[in-house]
C-alpha cells in the first residue's frame, strides 16, 4: 500500500470484528459520535459483514490504487418505511391491476448485481464485495438473510427492476437497486418497491431501512427521516 493510499484510509477509523464484540465501546463511542460515519477494515468475511449489519451498520467497499477496503457506514440519518405508511400512486396501482409483471426473489441474483453495476458509474460493488455477496445469498445464516429481488416482464421475460437487501434482526436493509430507462417500464421501479413492500410485510418483517434519506423517491413512498439515535432505538440497539 502506497503512502498515498495510507493517508487516505488513515483519516477514519479502522473497525474489527472485536470491536463489534465489545458492546460498551459500540454503544458509547460509536453510536453516540456524530463526527464519525465511515470506518474502515480489509475483512470481508461473512461473519464480520453480518456483525456489521446486525450492529446498524451499511457496508460499501471502494478500490483504492488497487487495493480493496470495506467502507462499514454508521449512518446520521435513515429512510425508515413502516409498512403502515407504504404508498400507492394511482400510475402503479394500474400496473398492479393489469398483472403485466413477474416477482420473483433470489433467482438471477447475478444478473440483479450485474445490471446494478452497469446503473452506477463508479460502483462500490467491488469484486471482492461481490464475490462476497454471492457466498451470503448462497448459504444459510443464522438471523440473517441477504437476497435479491427481481421484476421481470411476464410477456418477454426481461429482468426490469431489481434490488438486493437482507433480513436481520426481522428488519430490512436495501443495499442497491436498479431499473430499466424506457417508456414501456415507467413506474416499474416503484412498481418493484412496492411488490417488495408488500412482500416484507407478508413476512412479518418489522420495518424497511432504506439507508441514505436524500432520495426523494424514498419519501415519496412513505419513509420517514430518522436520527441516528431514534432510529437506533428503533431497532433496540439503543434502549
Amino acid at each position: 500500500m502506497n503512502s498515498d493510499v495510507n493517508k487516505q484510509i488513515k483519516q477514519i477509523p479502522y473497525i474489527s470484528l472485536d470491536d463489534l464484540s465489545e458492546s460498551e465501546l459500540v454503544k458509547r463511542y460509536i453510536y453516540p459520535n456524530l463526527d464519525i460515519n465511515y470506518y474502515w477494515s480489509d475483512d470481508f468475511s461473512p461473519r464480520f459483514y453480518i456483525a456489521l449489519a446486525r450492529a446498524g451498520f451499511i457496508c460499501v467497499s471502494h478500490d483504492i490504487d488497487n487495493t480493496l477496503f470495506l467502507l462499514p457506514e454508521m449512518q446520521t440519518e435513515y429512510a425508515v418505511l413502516d409498512f403502515s405508511d407504504l404508498h400507492i400512486s394511482k400510475k402503479v396501482r394500474k400496473l398492479l391491476n393489469q398483472e403485466r409483471y413477474k416477482l420473483s426473489f433470489n433467482t438471477c441474483f447475478s444478473h440483479v448485481i450485474n445490471s446494478i453495476k452497469d446503473a452506477y458509474h463508479p460502483c462500490w460493488i467491488t469484486k471482492e464485495y461481490e464475490g462476497l455477496m454471492h457466498e451470503l445469498s448462497d448459504n444459510t445464516y443464522e438471523n440473517f438473510r441477504l437476497f435479491s429481488t427481481e421484476l421481470f416482464d411476464k410477456e418477454n421475460g426481461e429482468l426490469i427492476a431489481g434490488e438486493v437487501g437482507y433480513i436481520t434482526d426481522n428488519i430490512y436493509t436495501s443495499l442497491s437497486g436498479f431499473h430499466i430507462h424506457n417508456k414501456r417500464y415507467d413506474n416499474w421501479g416503484t412498481l418493484q418497491l412496492v411488490l417488495l413492500g408488500k412482500y416484507l410485510e407478508a413476512q412479518k418483517v418489522r420495518f424497511w431501512n432504506l439507508g441514505h434519506a436524500q432520495m426523494e423517491y424514498k419519501k415519496v413512498l412513505g419513509a420517514k427521516v430518522l436520527s441516528r439515535e431514534a432510529f437506533l432505538r428503533k431497532t433496540c440497539l439503543l434502549t
